[in-house]
């Protein structure tokens, strides 16, 4: 890994280490992959958008998994819902290769703004109108909602670079009533799963090779410092104050991938 490592600038080394902390921090807090964060900084430092997502895919790994076992000896996982929310999203994550294999750089950087576009509108109207008038509430309609998601969820954002967790979302907090804070540990629950069926997905279709790996090993293991800090910062935050903080989340992704999109085609 480090003559791998080599073969990248030293100013490229300092933002990998950077995008790391500060993903890892925001997939303590939001439970998302990063992904969201990563792969705009990616198209920044010069990564091709499938290189980009292929990236964001493979780190995911280091923070979902460490975060994940935080979460759940602090209780604050129930692993019974994450169950069925995992597995929808491995059975839509396994075709993220093939889509990222068959579109453009163009098709892929305007689906990501307009998912994200999507998912903030949505997420930020609910202060407007709220979850359903009848959010479900029995075992088996929830578990089909959970899985339903989770494959809806997998199969977009995981072909996208996102973990999935602003997706996840407005979805849970709409059908099932979930607030944002309650989210967050089955969302990165949800990406363990995901992430793991992408990045064999990635490598089956040769989207990504040992230097890409790397980068992606590196920006993850800088992640995990940054995964206890965000789920640190749950606890003495409040529902409004993290609700807040996820839709301007949502704002630097926007702003960040419409100006790549916007200087390649100006360019």
């Amino acid at each position: 890994m480090v003559e791998v490592i080599a073969q990248f600038a030293w100013w490229e080394i300092l933002g990998f280490v950077a995008v790391g902390l500060v993903s890892g921090v925001a997939a303590g807090f939001f439970g998302i992959g990063g992904g969201t964060i990563i792969v705009p900084c990616m198209l920044w430092l010069g990564f091709p958008i499938q290189h980009a997502i292929g990236i964001s895919i493979v780190q995911m790994m280091f923070a979902s998994v460490f975060g994940s076992a935080i979460n759940y000896k602090k209780g604050l996982l129930d692993l019974r819902e994450g169950a069925f929310i995992g597995l929808g999203g491995m059975m839509g994550a396994s075709f993220s290769g093939v889509v990222l294999s068959l579109c453009s750089e163009l098709v892929l950087s305007v689906a990501f703004l307009t998912l994200t576009i999507v998912s903030f509108y949505r997420f930020a109207a609910r202060s407007k109108v709220g979850t359903s008038e009848n959010p479900i509430r029995q075992g088996w309609q929830k578990r089909v909602i959970l899985v339903l998601a989770g494959a809806f969820t997998g199969v977009f954002a995981i072909s996208l670079g996102i973990g999935g967790g602003l997706l996840i979302a407005p979805i849970l907090g709409y059908y099932l009533g979930y607030d944002s804070k309650r989210v967050v540990p089955l969302s990165l629950f949800f990406v363990v799963f995901s992430s793991v069926a992408g990045s064999f997905s990635l490598y089956h279709m040769e989207v990504i090779d040992s230097k890409l790996f790397s980068a992606a090993m590196l920006i993850g293991c800088c992640s995990i410092i940054g995964v206890a800090s965000g789920i640190a910062l749950i606890a003495i935050a409040s529902a409004n104050t993290h609700r807040i903080a996820l839709l301007c989340v949502y704002c630097f992704a926007i702003v960040m991938t419409g100006t790549n999109i916007a200087g390649k085609a100006l360019g």
